[in-house]
């Protein structure tokens, strides 16, 4: 038995389209209740119609996650949804393609780390207290492995991108020890979804939303301990249910 419950709530920011949209839907169909925040009301509509067509208890809040007042709201309005058990920060943005550091201007660099990390910082402040208070609960990061310090994160190119995703592993990681590495109960780990066919990765992309969103279904389901009571890993980074350097 996993940790997803009947009685679970999920919040997925991102939720209403791509791998999202996937993560809710995987989530959902192992009896959660979904909550998507989207920017988009008309794509909020059809990802909820969607989703409870499929017989999945799922709700919408319009919210744009760079404005930490308007998150705030959502959450009021939502009232015990507001307080979920499970957190999946993927909401982002690419950033221009030719987008360097020489080459970026402010309002860019501004607009990326306003979704990308800004974004994932107040998801966590305004969703996440409550997890903290019942020392139960699941915090998962879309991250790419363009923000990694090896492999494919050394290549240059698209520096607000890779810097923000750079920051939301550091974010994830440094909230993991704050939560004392799944001591207190909340598992905070950051994932990578590999280049799936959505709006930012194109038609063409190898892998299908749904592929890239398996290994956040799988991190909401962990449960916090071993069958011989040890502390489960957490604070790393993830990708195909495999850990990757960061």
């Amino acid at each position: 038995m996993g940790f997803v419950t009947n009685e679970s709530v999920a919040l997925i920011t991102g939720g209403t389209r791509g791998i999202g949209l996937e993560a809710a839907r995987g989530i959902g169909r192992l009896g959660a209740t979904v909550v998507l925040i989207g920017q988009d009301p008309a794509r909020a509509d059809k990802a909820v119609q969607e989703l409870t067509s499929e017989g999945i208890d799922a709700v919408a809040e319009v919210a744009d996650v760079a404005d930490a007042q308007a998150l705030a709201a959502a959450r009021d309005r939502l009232g015990p949804l507001g307080d979920p058990d499970i957190l999946v920060l993927s909401a982002g943005v690419m950033s221009e393609r030719m987008a360097r550091t020489l080459r970026t201007s402010p309002e860019e660099w501004r607009r990326v780390m306003g979704v990308n990390l800004d974004g994932a910082f107040y998801a966590i402040e305004t969703f996440a207290q409550g997890m903290a208070r019942k020392r139960s609960g699941r915090v998962i990061g879309v991250s790419a492995c363009l923000g990694r310090f090896s492999g494919p994160g050394t290549s240059g190119g698209l520096a607000p991108y890779r810097v923000s995703k750079a920051g939301l592993n550091a974010l994830m990681r440094n909230f993991a020890a704050e939560m004392q590495w799944g001591a207190r109960g909340v598992l905070v780990d950051a994932m990578c979804p590999a280049h799936c066919r959505t709006d930012m990765g194109g038609p063409d992309a190898p892998r299908s939303a749904q592929e890239g969103a398996q290994t956040i279904v799988w991190l909401a389901d962990r449960q916090a301990t071993t069958s011989k009571g040890d502390v489960v890993q957490t604070g790393l980074l993830w990708e195909d249910r495999e850990i990757v350097p960061w």
